[in-house]
């Protein structure tokens, strides 16, 4: 007695597994919800660096994040391994999205999660390390929303220590104005050390 699969079943199992592989990358997802998805991640993702900025970097972190707040002549800073979390967010995302990776299994938004924590990683690069820093490029703007976003993360850098602090955000700026209103208060209450150029 021959145990020789039936041809017509190994047929079927290649078009169950190709009618799989469609779902998985056609998941009736339109084009609006795909960038509103995308954005929205953009957007959550000031939201998790804020936390993560606030409660780690100057938290439990602080050893990898101390050298981003004090001078030195380094190219490349501890602070700088902290990227390595954000890569691997957008990599996991990606990976549940893809359906070489998931198979059936593979859920199609993590695809545009992992994209949107991509690009929120551009932006605070531009952001942070180019225009902030200047570690890439030169520019100092002198008005408009990138004054202020280089203002508000040099009140941001205005403590000496890990305590205290305003501005733990890297795409959205307060108000400078308050930022520093914030800064002598917490300055007087004896939450923050503050640099002698901002004392007054």
């Amino acid at each position: 007695m021959s145990h020789r699969r039936d041809p017509g079943l190994r047929r079927d199992d290649a078009r169950s597994m190709a009618s799989c592989l469609r779902r998985a990358y056609n998941p009736h997802m339109s084009l609006p919800a795909i960038l509103f998805l995308v954005l929205a991640t953009v957007i959550a993702m000031e939201g998790v660096a804020w936390a993560s900025h606030k409660y780690i970097m100057h938290g439990f972190g602080w050893a990898w994040h101390r050298d981003h707040h004090e001078p030195h002549d380094n190219r490349l800073e501890k602070n700088d391994l902290f990227a390595l979390f954000g890569a691997a967010m957008s990599i996991s995302a990606f990976a549940i999205g893809s359906p070489m990776i998931m198979g059936a299994a593979a859920w199609k938004p993590g695809t545009w999660i992992g994209l949107g924590i991509l690009l929120y990683g551009i932006i605070y690069t531009l952001v942070h390390d180019g225009l902030v820093h200047q570690r890439y490029f030169r520019w100092v703007p002198r008005r408009g929303y990138a004054k202020r976003l280089v203002q508000a993360h040099k009140l941001h850098h205005a403590t000496i220590g890990k305590e205290g602090g305003v501005s733990f955000g890297f795409v959205f700026a307060r108000d400078p104005a308050k930022l520093k209103a914030e800064l002598k208060a917490q300055r007087e209450a004896g939450i923050a050390v503050v640099r002698e150029a901002l004392a007054d």
